[in-house]
């Protein structure tokens, strides 16, 4: 079994390279979405939170507000390193339990859509790794654009994670998405047949 890791910066795109290979039949274990289970009213994830963030990141139906809390960890990188610290556990062992299933299931290819593969080190699991790249003035606007968002808050955000330059640096593919959706595709195919 090969584990393909997909990687980005917010804005980039790699949730459309995530699809494509969903569309090519590859299965992707996504992050994003693990995280998401881990934070469910009542979870292991979700008690955590609340005990170090407090109610006021709750909606009123008890589930976090993710876009308040969102809020709350990207303007302060002491609470954002507690809560990756705090749920790093449980999105670990949420995402082995995706790839087992797969596994499973007799898949021979996963990819593990990760936004943060590097600093959690899970890099060293996956082969190849597969960065999403786009120029930081277009992954600025898109974001801006994509989550409503002003200049500070959306820099706030990209300036969180690791730079895409480094990202790059230590990829085995680069999938430039500076263009359209069709460049895209046209880039995933290359890059795809160029790892064959």
């Amino acid at each position: 079994m090969r584990l393909v890791g997909l990687t980005g910066g917010i804005g980039t795109g790699k949730s459309s390279v995530s699809n494509l290979f969903k569309a090519h039949d590859i299965p992707v274990v996504d992050a994003d979405l693990v995280a998401r289970n881990v934070l469910k009213k009542g979870s292991g994830g979700w008690k955590k939170v609340l005990a170090a963030f407090g109610e006021d990141i709750l909606l009123e139906n008890g589930e976090v507000d993710r876009p308040k809390l969102g809020q709350v960890v990207f303007s302060d990188p002491a609470k954002r390193q507690l809560l990756n610290r705090l749920l790093a556990p449980y999105i670990s062992s949420g995402i082995l339990v995706e790839v087992l299933k797969l596994w499973m299931k007799g898949c021979k290819v996963i990819v593990l859509d990760i936004p943060l593969l590097f600093e959690a080190k899970m890099d060293k699991w996956t082969k190849p790794i597969i960065v999403v790249w786009v120029d930081p003035e277009i992954q600025l606007q898109r974001l801006m654009a994509r989550d409503r968002t002003t200049v500070e808050e959306a820099k706030n955000r990209i300036n969180a994670q690791m730079p895409l330059d480094q990202k790059r640096a230590k990829a085995d593919l680069v999938i430039c998405n500076n263009g359209s959706l069709d460049d895209l595709n046209e880039n995933f195919r290359k890059s795809t047949a160029d790892a064959d």
